[in-house]
């Protein structure tokens, strides 16, 4: 019997139809590197202090003084979220006294910021912190927002894959598409945070589901090396684009409202990419639309100049006996056969933690400079030479081999950084950085890995599962990186601890290497024996 690409290598690997949905999936991925490292930017907290009303006709020694002195990690600085009673203070005003002179300052009685906040303007015009006061008492909000925003993402991937594999591939990647614009632009309009985040967890559901059906997509349609070149390099590096354009365009737009407004707008160019992606004609094999398939590979082509065969998919019986019974198979398949629970469980465990530790990485190493646009930048550069390198591993080398060598080489800056002296940041910054850049190609081999492992029936179910325990692994990353309160080094050894354990599973993984993708349970259990 042949293989699915076998039937279509008539159309070559890399023909006009190849080059024209290569590029424009990719540009369909490009925002979702504005998505989570976005809200780096809108969540970040400015220089504030109490704001004293105009009206409050203090003398300019005490409108100087009002703010009291306190040591922040053995610097003295002005207070954030408290200043000396204002009555008490205007009263000394009135009567002349002056301030460290005539009235000892230690002895005033302080209050909360009652009359709300100064920001400074240095950095930012406004972000949704100096929008809703996320501040002081109400700081614990600034990593909620993060956390529920991934909490969207990780529904989404849970729901979208099942969705995809019933209703397809194409309407879930621009359904995702929509409502990602639709949500940032509605986001603008929010009246109060509450508003704010429930927009943001809906934007979240399409925010990487349409990663996942761009990804599955691609990796359907495309056979050979341009099939690895695009799950591996293509996709990531799509993704590392967006990122990139984030603080170059917030550089120049500074208002939260406008960043907004300028990141989802031109994102309506993507509307005409719907009459030139093409549905998955393996999805449409097999949901018994052959004739729609063969369309579909009779008009690719024409776009390559090349002969189409009278009959595209000779087998299609054989492919149907494979079939029957797998016409309504969901999430319970994954967990019914213990060769692909197994699998699942253990992608899941790496998933999580490639998620986790690529997410806290880039949060982390986003604050690494004073210029938060210039270290969102660095952050996101970072990726490039590991999404390059990710793509050469999946040409020459094992799959399995692979994601343990970008493992252990991940975990082992991570542990070496627990040594080293305060005393040198740039040798604890370069080992970061060098754990991003394994981390990277980790994550970026599991998109690859585990669209080879699943067969066609399922493989936008299971991606999407994967993707939600990385999701989960994106919404424990803020609090993760609040560890180091508690102990400077925590999130780096628990990081490690993650990639050891993440090695030993993916040891028990069937290799993919040069193998044709699966299209029934049967192939996939036969992989798995082998």
């Amino acid at each position: 019997m042949k293989t699915y690409d076998d039937a279509v290598a008539f159309l070559g690997h890399w023909g006009l139809f190849q080059q024209v949905v290569f590029f424009l999936l990719c540009a369909t991925i490009v925002p979702n590197g504005f998505g989570g490292f976005m809200l780096i930017l809108l969540t970040d907290v400015p220089e504030h202090r109490c704001r004293i009303p105009d009206s409050s006709n203090l003398t300019a020694a005490w409108r100087g003084s009002v703010i009291p002195l306190q040591v922040v990690n053995g610097k003295e600085q002005l207070s954030r979220c408290s200043r000396y009673r204002l009555d008490v203070v205007q009263n000394l005003s009135s009567h002349g006294q002056i301030p460290g002179v005539d009235v000892d300052l230690s002895d005033l009685e302080q209050e909360s910021c009652v009359d709300g906040w100064d920001y400074s303007k240095d950095v930012y015009e406004s972000t949704i912190v100096t929008e809703f006061d996320l501040v002081c008492s109400e700081q614990w909000m600034q990593p909620l927002t993060t956390m529920i925003f991934f909490t969207g993402v990780l529904a989404g991937c849970f729901f979208s894959g099942q969705l995809s594999d019933r209703f397809g591939r194409k309407p879930v990647l621009f359904a995702t598409v929509a409502l990602q614009i639709i949500f940032t632009f509605i986001e603008i309009f929010s009246t109060s945070w509450i508003i704010f985040v429930i927009m943001l967890f809906i934007n979240g559901l399409g925010q990487m589901s349409n990663f996942v059906a761009a990804l599955v997509l691609g990796s359907e349609i495309f056979i050979g090396n341009v099939r690895i070149i695009y799950a591996s390099m293509g996709t990531m590096l799509a993704f590392a684009i967006g990122y990139m354009i984030l603080p170059l365009i917030a550089y120049f737009v500074r208002d939260w409202k406008s960043l907004l407004l300028t990141l989802s707008l031109p994102c309506l160019a993507y509307i005409p990419f719907w009459w030139l992606i093409p549905e998955s004609p393996r999805w449409l094999i097999m949901q018994d639309r052959v004739e729609e398939a063969e369309t579909i590979l009779r008009k690719a082509a024409k776009w390559n100049k090349v002969q189409a065969p009278d009959v595209i998919f000779e087998d299609l019986l054989t492919i149907k006996t494979e079939k029957k019974g797998e016409e309504n198979l969901g999430f319970s398949v994954l967990v019914k056969h213990s060769s692909i629970r197994n699998t699942t469980l253990i992608l899941c465990l790496i998933w999580f933690t490639t998620s986790i530790g690529f997410y806290s990485l880039s949060f982390n190493t986003a604050q690494l400079h004073p210029n938060p646009y210039l270290s969102c930048f660095i952050s996101a550069v970072v990726e490039i030479p590991g999404y390059i390198s990710s793509w050469l591993a999946l040409q020459y080398f094992p799959r399995r081999l692979s994601v343990i060598c970008s493992l252990i080489c991940g975990a082992l800056p991570l542990f070496l950084i627990l040594p080293v002296p305060d005393d040198l940041p740039n040798v604890i910054l370069a080992l970061e950085m060098l754990g991003k850049y394994f981390i990277s190609i980790g994550f970026s081999l599991m998109f690859a890995f585990a669209s080879e492992l699943f067969p066609t029936v399922i493989r936008n179910t299971a991606t999407g599962i994967c993707n939600t325990f990385a999701r989960m692994g994106c919404c424990v990353t803020p609090y993760l990186l609040t560890l180091s309160s508690h102990h400077k080094y925590l999130p780096y050894i628990i990081l490690g601890i993650l990639d050891i354990l993440s090695v030993i599973a993916t040891i028990f993984l069937p290799e993919t290497f040069k193998k044709p993708l699966p299209e029934t349970i049967q192939q996939m259990q036969m992989q798995r024996e082998r």
